[in-house]
Protein backbone atom coordinates (compact mmCIF):
# COMPACT_ATOMS: atom_id res chain seq x y z
CA UNK A 1 0.00 0.00 0.00
CA UNK A 2 1.17 3.57 -0.29
CA UNK A 3 2.17 5.84 2.14
CA UNK A 4 0.42 9.07 1.47
CA UNK A 5 -1.48 10.38 -1.96
CA UNK A 6 0.54 12.59 -3.84
CA UNK A 7 -0.28 15.81 -3.69
CA UNK A 8 -2.13 16.91 -6.47
CA UNK A 9 -1.58 20.58 -8.00
CA UNK A 10 -4.78 22.56 -9.52
CA UNK A 11 -3.35 25.69 -10.76
CA UNK A 12 -4.40 26.28 -13.94
CA UNK A 13 -7.66 24.54 -13.63
CA UNK A 14 -11.68 24.73 -13.59
CA UNK A 15 -13.24 23.68 -9.96
CA UNK A 16 -16.63 22.62 -10.87
CA UNK A 17 -19.26 22.70 -8.30
CA UNK A 18 -21.26 19.44 -7.58
CA UNK A 19 -24.86 19.74 -7.67
CA UNK A 20 -24.78 19.04 -3.80
CA UNK A 21 -23.06 22.23 -2.58
CA UNK A 22 -25.04 24.01 -0.21
CA UNK A 23 -23.06 27.00 -0.19
CA UNK A 24 -25.10 29.81 -2.18
CA UNK A 25 -21.11 31.27 -2.60
CA UNK A 26 -20.28 28.17 -4.66
CA UNK A 27 -23.32 26.61 -6.09
CA UNK A 28 -23.19 25.80 -9.29
CA UNK A 29 -19.41 27.52 -9.50
CA UNK A 30 -17.16 27.27 -12.50
CA UNK A 31 -13.86 28.51 -10.06
CA UNK A 32 -10.53 29.44 -12.08
CA UNK A 33 -7.60 28.05 -9.98
CA UNK A 34 -4.62 30.27 -9.86
CA UNK A 35 -2.65 28.90 -7.47
CA UNK A 36 -2.26 25.84 -5.99
CA UNK A 37 0.24 24.46 -3.28
CA UNK A 38 0.65 22.54 0.34
CA UNK A 39 -0.13 25.90 1.78
CA UNK A 40 -3.14 26.44 0.13
CA UNK A 41 -5.26 27.49 -3.36
CA UNK A 42 -6.50 30.19 -4.68
CA UNK A 43 -9.16 31.39 -7.33
CA UNK A 44 -12.02 33.51 -9.20
CA UNK A 45 -15.50 32.77 -9.79
CA UNK A 46 -16.16 33.06 -13.30
CA UNK A 47 -19.59 32.22 -13.83
CA UNK A 48 -21.48 34.19 -11.24
CA UNK A 49 -21.97 38.11 -12.78
CA UNK A 50 -22.39 40.82 -10.32
CA UNK A 51 -25.05 44.05 -10.47
CA UNK A 52 -22.34 46.26 -12.22
CA UNK A 53 -21.04 46.30 -15.69
CA UNK A 54 -17.25 47.13 -16.49
CA UNK A 55 -18.04 50.35 -17.68
CA UNK A 56 -19.70 51.12 -14.39
CA UNK A 57 -16.57 50.14 -12.37
CA UNK A 58 -14.36 52.59 -14.73
CA UNK A 59 -17.05 55.40 -14.03
CA UNK A 60 -16.08 54.50 -9.99
CA UNK A 61 -12.28 54.54 -10.49
CA UNK A 62 -12.07 57.68 -12.62
CA UNK A 63 -11.18 56.24 -15.63
CA UNK A 64 -12.88 56.43 -19.38
CA UNK A 65 -13.26 53.19 -20.81
CA UNK A 66 -11.94 53.47 -24.24
CA UNK A 67 -12.27 49.64 -25.11
CA UNK A 68 -16.38 49.64 -26.38
CA UNK A 69 -16.09 45.89 -26.43
CA UNK A 70 -15.43 45.91 -22.63
CA UNK A 71 -18.03 48.53 -21.28
CA UNK A 72 -21.48 46.08 -20.86
CA UNK A 73 -19.32 43.12 -19.48
CA UNK A 74 -20.17 42.56 -16.56
CA UNK A 75 -17.93 42.59 -13.04
CA UNK A 76 -17.59 38.98 -11.54
CA UNK A 77 -18.60 37.65 -8.21
CA UNK A 78 -14.96 36.04 -7.69
CA UNK A 79 -15.35 35.29 -4.22
CA UNK A 80 -16.39 35.97 -0.75
CA UNK A 81 -13.10 37.45 0.08
CA UNK A 82 -11.98 40.67 -0.22
CA UNK A 83 -14.97 41.43 -1.75
CA UNK A 84 -13.82 45.38 -3.15
CA UNK A 85 -11.22 44.71 -4.28
CA UNK A 86 -10.48 44.06 -8.38
CA UNK A 87 -9.17 41.04 -9.58
CA UNK A 88 -8.09 40.94 -13.59
CA UNK A 89 -7.55 37.30 -14.96
CA UNK A 90 -6.53 38.24 -18.74
CA UNK A 91 -4.28 36.46 -21.17
CA UNK A 92 -0.88 36.49 -20.72
CA UNK A 93 0.58 39.75 -21.64
CA UNK A 94 4.45 39.68 -23.46
CA UNK A 95 6.72 42.41 -24.32
CA UNK A 96 9.92 43.14 -25.51
CA UNK A 97 13.18 42.51 -23.10
CA UNK A 98 10.74 41.17 -19.96
CA UNK A 99 11.79 37.17 -18.72
CA UNK A 100 8.40 34.35 -19.26
CA UNK A 101 8.21 35.16 -15.87
CA UNK A 102 7.93 38.53 -15.85
CA UNK A 103 4.89 40.77 -16.49
CA UNK A 104 4.22 44.68 -17.36
CA UNK A 105 2.39 45.07 -14.96
CA UNK A 106 2.94 45.82 -11.16
CA UNK A 107 1.11 43.07 -9.25
CA UNK A 108 0.62 40.28 -11.55
CA UNK A 109 0.64 36.57 -10.96
CA UNK A 110 0.99 34.50 -14.21
CA UNK A 111 -0.30 31.45 -13.81
CA UNK A 112 1.86 27.94 -15.27
CA UNK A 113 0.58 27.34 -18.74
CA UNK A 114 -2.46 29.44 -17.88
CA UNK A 115 -3.77 33.04 -17.44
CA UNK A 116 -2.56 36.13 -15.84
CA UNK A 117 -4.21 37.60 -12.58
CA UNK A 118 -3.52 41.23 -11.99
CA UNK A 119 -4.44 43.13 -8.74
CA UNK A 120 -2.82 46.59 -9.76
CA UNK A 121 -4.58 49.89 -11.37
CA UNK A 122 -2.01 49.71 -14.14
CA UNK A 123 -4.04 46.77 -15.94
CA UNK A 124 -7.31 49.11 -15.69
CA UNK A 125 -5.06 52.63 -16.61
CA UNK A 126 -4.28 49.94 -19.82
CA UNK A 127 -7.60 48.80 -20.71
CA UNK A 128 -8.80 52.32 -20.26
CA UNK A 129 -6.58 54.17 -22.89
CA UNK A 130 -7.71 51.52 -25.47
CA UNK A 131 -4.76 48.77 -24.77
CA UNK A 132 -4.42 46.60 -22.63
CA UNK A 133 -4.67 42.47 -22.97
CA UNK A 134 -6.99 41.35 -25.42
CA UNK A 135 -9.50 39.28 -23.41
CA UNK A 136 -10.48 39.67 -19.52
CA UNK A 137 -12.63 38.98 -16.64
CA UNK A 138 -12.72 41.57 -13.69
CA UNK A 139 -13.96 39.99 -10.65
CA UNK A 140 -14.46 42.10 -7.35
CA UNK A 141 -13.16 39.41 -4.64
CA UNK A 142 -11.47 36.44 -4.52
CA UNK A 143 -12.10 32.34 -3.43
CA UNK A 144 -9.43 30.79 -1.29
CA UNK A 145 -8.80 27.53 0.37
CA UNK A 146 -6.28 26.84 3.58
CA UNK A 147 -4.00 24.24 3.86
CA UNK A 148 -5.24 20.58 3.21
CA UNK A 149 -8.77 22.40 2.14
CA UNK A 150 -9.76 22.06 -1.04
CA UNK A 151 -8.03 18.57 -1.13
CA UNK A 152 -10.37 17.53 1.71
CA UNK A 153 -13.98 19.30 -0.28
CA UNK A 154 -12.45 17.38 -3.38
CA UNK A 155 -12.31 13.83 -1.12
CA UNK A 156 -16.21 14.52 -0.39
CA UNK A 157 -17.55 15.21 -3.98
CA UNK A 158 -17.87 18.78 -3.50
CA UNK A 159 -16.15 19.85 -6.87
CA UNK A 160 -15.18 18.12 -10.02
CA UNK A 161 -11.79 19.50 -11.79
CA UNK A 162 -10.43 19.83 -15.13
CA UNK A 163 -8.06 21.39 -17.32
CA UNK A 164 -8.92 24.79 -17.57
CA UNK A 165 -10.04 26.35 -20.98
CA UNK A 166 -9.46 29.90 -21.60
CA UNK A 167 -12.21 29.92 -24.36
CA UNK A 168 -14.60 29.07 -21.32
CA UNK A 169 -13.82 31.84 -18.95
CA UNK A 170 -13.83 34.82 -21.85
CA UNK A 171 -15.77 33.61 -24.52
CA UNK A 172 -18.67 30.91 -23.63
CA UNK A 173 -21.98 33.30 -22.28
CA UNK A 174 -21.59 33.36 -19.05
CA UNK A 175 -25.13 31.30 -18.36
CA UNK A 176 -23.25 27.99 -20.45
CA UNK A 177 -19.65 28.49 -18.35
CA UNK A 178 -21.04 26.01 -15.99
CA UNK A 179 -22.43 23.63 -18.74
CA UNK A 180 -19.28 24.14 -20.44
CA UNK A 181 -16.74 23.11 -18.41
CA UNK A 182 -18.88 19.83 -17.87
CA UNK A 183 -18.66 18.91 -20.92
CA UNK A 184 -14.88 19.02 -20.74
CA UNK A 185 -15.26 16.06 -18.62
CA UNK A 186 -17.48 14.69 -21.14
CA UNK A 187 -20.15 15.02 -18.96
CA UNK A 188 -24.22 16.79 -18.79
CA UNK A 189 -26.02 18.04 -15.51
CA UNK A 190 -28.05 15.76 -15.20
CA UNK A 191 -25.62 13.04 -14.83
CA UNK A 192 -24.68 14.22 -11.87
CA UNK A 193 -25.98 13.57 -9.01
CA UNK A 194 -26.18 15.65 -5.74
CA UNK A 195 -25.05 13.08 -3.03
CA UNK A 196 -21.79 10.83 -3.36
CA UNK A 197 -22.57 7.52 -3.21
CA UNK A 198 -21.11 5.57 -0.20
CA UNK A 199 -20.33 1.11 -0.76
Amino acid sequence: MADAAQPINLTNHFLIAMPGMEDDTFARSVVYVCEHSERGALGLIINKPGDISLADLFQRVDLPLQRKDLGVQPVFHGGPLQTERGFVLHDPVTAEGLQPDQSIYASTLAVPGGLEMTTSKDVLEALSSGGGPRRVLVTLGYSSWAEGQLESEIARNSWLTVDADADVVFDAPVADRYARALRLLGLEAWMLAPDAGHA
